[in-house]
């Protein structure tokens, strides 16, 4: 439709240069917007795709039957389960065989099935939507942005099973408004369903009662989020500020919602005892119905937010002192190197071009073409250095000794800790030993050789073949030091057996 055209004694503003950017706020209502026409894209897109079918589909409304299977999954969705995918397909199986009663019931049912895997959306990577919409930066430039959202998403459960769970995104499809909050949605959805109650409205007051119930379906779903990201990882969810307030709000919200709708609850069984009309008496009993689905949903809700504290502290336990994976290093000195030394060439080579045949991995073949395999036939032998090619002088930069301790200091450190002939010493008399020398950093040397010696390395230096391995234990004694704090450590020399070692190397080769 073309614009009317408009006489030259226009105003000015109409002749002026291109309107500035529009602020945020109108920006921000202009998104919300696109984003909800995105969420229902896919619906549209499904009447779009049933030509492609194999048969006569046009008679199908898929908007209509896709709507109806958000509405079941929503409303079959429970707090640590979800919808089953049958139960979803026989759910929908009336509507469709409603749309065509002459067509068989395998059709009705592939209908179904076709639906509810493209609101999955089953043929891509992530099983998720993707829409591009435009919006102005803060400095008033278009920038194109990305928006992902899914529908109705597969989660796993107990015992390998999988449930559907329609999206924050389908329900605010269902409800009719995008990015809402989930709290004040909820509270306008009750004061909407008591006035309409009031006035008698029953019809609007049922429509009203669903769009609280799957608002607080959304409710549930947020917390099960956060419950489910604190049991991957703790750190991930912000249990300081935001968690703890959300639960808080939710409690409140919650015995609010609790004490409305047992009023509302009270008002439509009036209505529906007084009623004198059957369409009002059956909407009033299916509304006694839903009102109570919502009591009994905020009253799960109400009992999983108090488990939530409890959880915390709980994975928070779990997750700080789990104890950590246990992985099997190589030795590559102890276990390959030193047996192999001693050993002849002709041993040694068996077995490290066992073990680097099996630590390289495998090589891809190259693919032979009989092109080239003619050129490398036909081409001569280049000639060849005897040494090979000349190697360029490498550039070495001395790297700056940058160490606390000297070797000198390192040398008097391990005299003094040189206990192979004497017995086990107190850490308390080495550190006042290292202190007569007149070196203030020797007792640091000492007690941190000593702590390092609590947990020493025995398989290693077993096979490395070391001779002595220097130990401390603690027995419980308090160390009495001016700069130092902790246990007493009994400090000593342990002499390891050489005649095994030797025996070992032996079996090994």
């Amino acid at each position: 439709m073309t614009s009317p055209a408009y006489p030259d004694t226009a105003s000015p503003q109409l002749s002026a240069g291109p309107r500035p950017a529009p602020g945020p706020a109108a920006d921000e209502g202009l998104s919300r917007r696109l984003r909800a026409l995105a969420c229902t894209a896919p619906l549209h897109d499904l009447d779009v795709r049933k030509a492609n079918l194999a048969g006569e589909y046009t008679v199908y409304a898929m908007a209509e039957v896709a709507l109806a299977a958000i509405d079941h999954v929503t409303l079959n969705m429970d707090f640590d389960t979800g919808a089953d995918h049958d139960q979803i397909v026989a759910r929908l199986l009336p509507r469709v065989g409603a749309q065509a009663p002459d067509r068989p019931v395998a059709e009705h049912e592939r209908v179904a099935r076709w639906v509810l895997e493209n609101l999955i959306n089953v043929g891509s990577v992530d099983r998720g939507f993707r829409a591009v919409y435009g919006t102005y930066g803060p400095d008033g430039v278009y920038v194109r942005r990305d928006y992902d959202f899914k529908l109705i998403e597969e989660v796993p459960g107990y015992g390998g099973t999988v449930y559907l769970r329609a999206t924050d995104e389908a329900v605010n499809v269902l409800v009719g408004a995008l990015d809402t909050d989930v709290t004040s949605a909820q509270i306008a959805a009750e004061v909407k369903l008591e006035v309409l109650i009031s006035r008698g409205r029953l019809a609007d007051a049922q429509l009203a009662a669903e769009q609280a119930r799957y608002r607080t379906v959304q409710y549930a779903e947020t917390l099960r989020r956060t419950l489910e990201a604190t049991r991957r990882n703790v750190r991930a969810v912000d249990w300081l500020h935001t968690v703890p307030d959300m639960i808080a709000e939710a409690l409140d919200h919650v015995a609010d919602r609790y004490r409305h709708e047992n009023a509302i609850l009270t008002n439509i069984r009036k209505a529906r005892d007084e009623a004198e009309d059957p369409e009002h008496k059956r909407r009033a009993a299916e509304l006694v119905d839903i009102v109570k689905d919502c009591i009994r949903r905020h009253t799960q809700l109400q009992s999983r937010l108090l488990e939530a504290g409890p959880l915390f502290r709980a994975e928070q336990d779990r997750q700080a002192f789990a104890p950590p994976a246990a992985h099997a290093g190589l030795d590559l000195y102890g276990q390959l190197l030193a047996p192999l030394l001693p050993l002849p060439v002709e041993q040694s080579t068996r077995a490290t071009d066992a073990f680097f045949a099996h630590g390289t991995g495998l090589r891809t073949p190259t693919a032979v073409r009989v092109g080239d395999l003619v050129d490398l036939l036909l081409t001569p032998p280049l000639e060849r250095e005897h040494l090979g090619a000349e190697m360029p002088e490498p550039d070495l930069i001395a790297t700056p000794d940058d160490s606390r301790f000297s070797e000198e200091q390192l040398a008097r450190a391990m005299t003094l800790l040189d206990l192979e002939h004497d017995a086990p010493r107190r850490l308390s008399g080495l550190l006042a030993e290292a202190r007569r020398t007149g070196d203030n950093d020797l007792p640091y040397l000492v007690a941190l050789l000593a702590v390092h010696a609590a947990s020493p390395p025995v398989g290693t230096a077993y096979r490395q073949g070391e001779r002595r391995l220097l130990f401390a234990v603690d027995d419980g004694a308090e160390l009495d030091d001016p700069e130092f704090g902790g246990a007493d450590l009994v400090v000593g020399t342990a002499l390891l057996d050489a005649a095994g070692m030797a025996a070992d190397r032996k079996e090994a080769s």
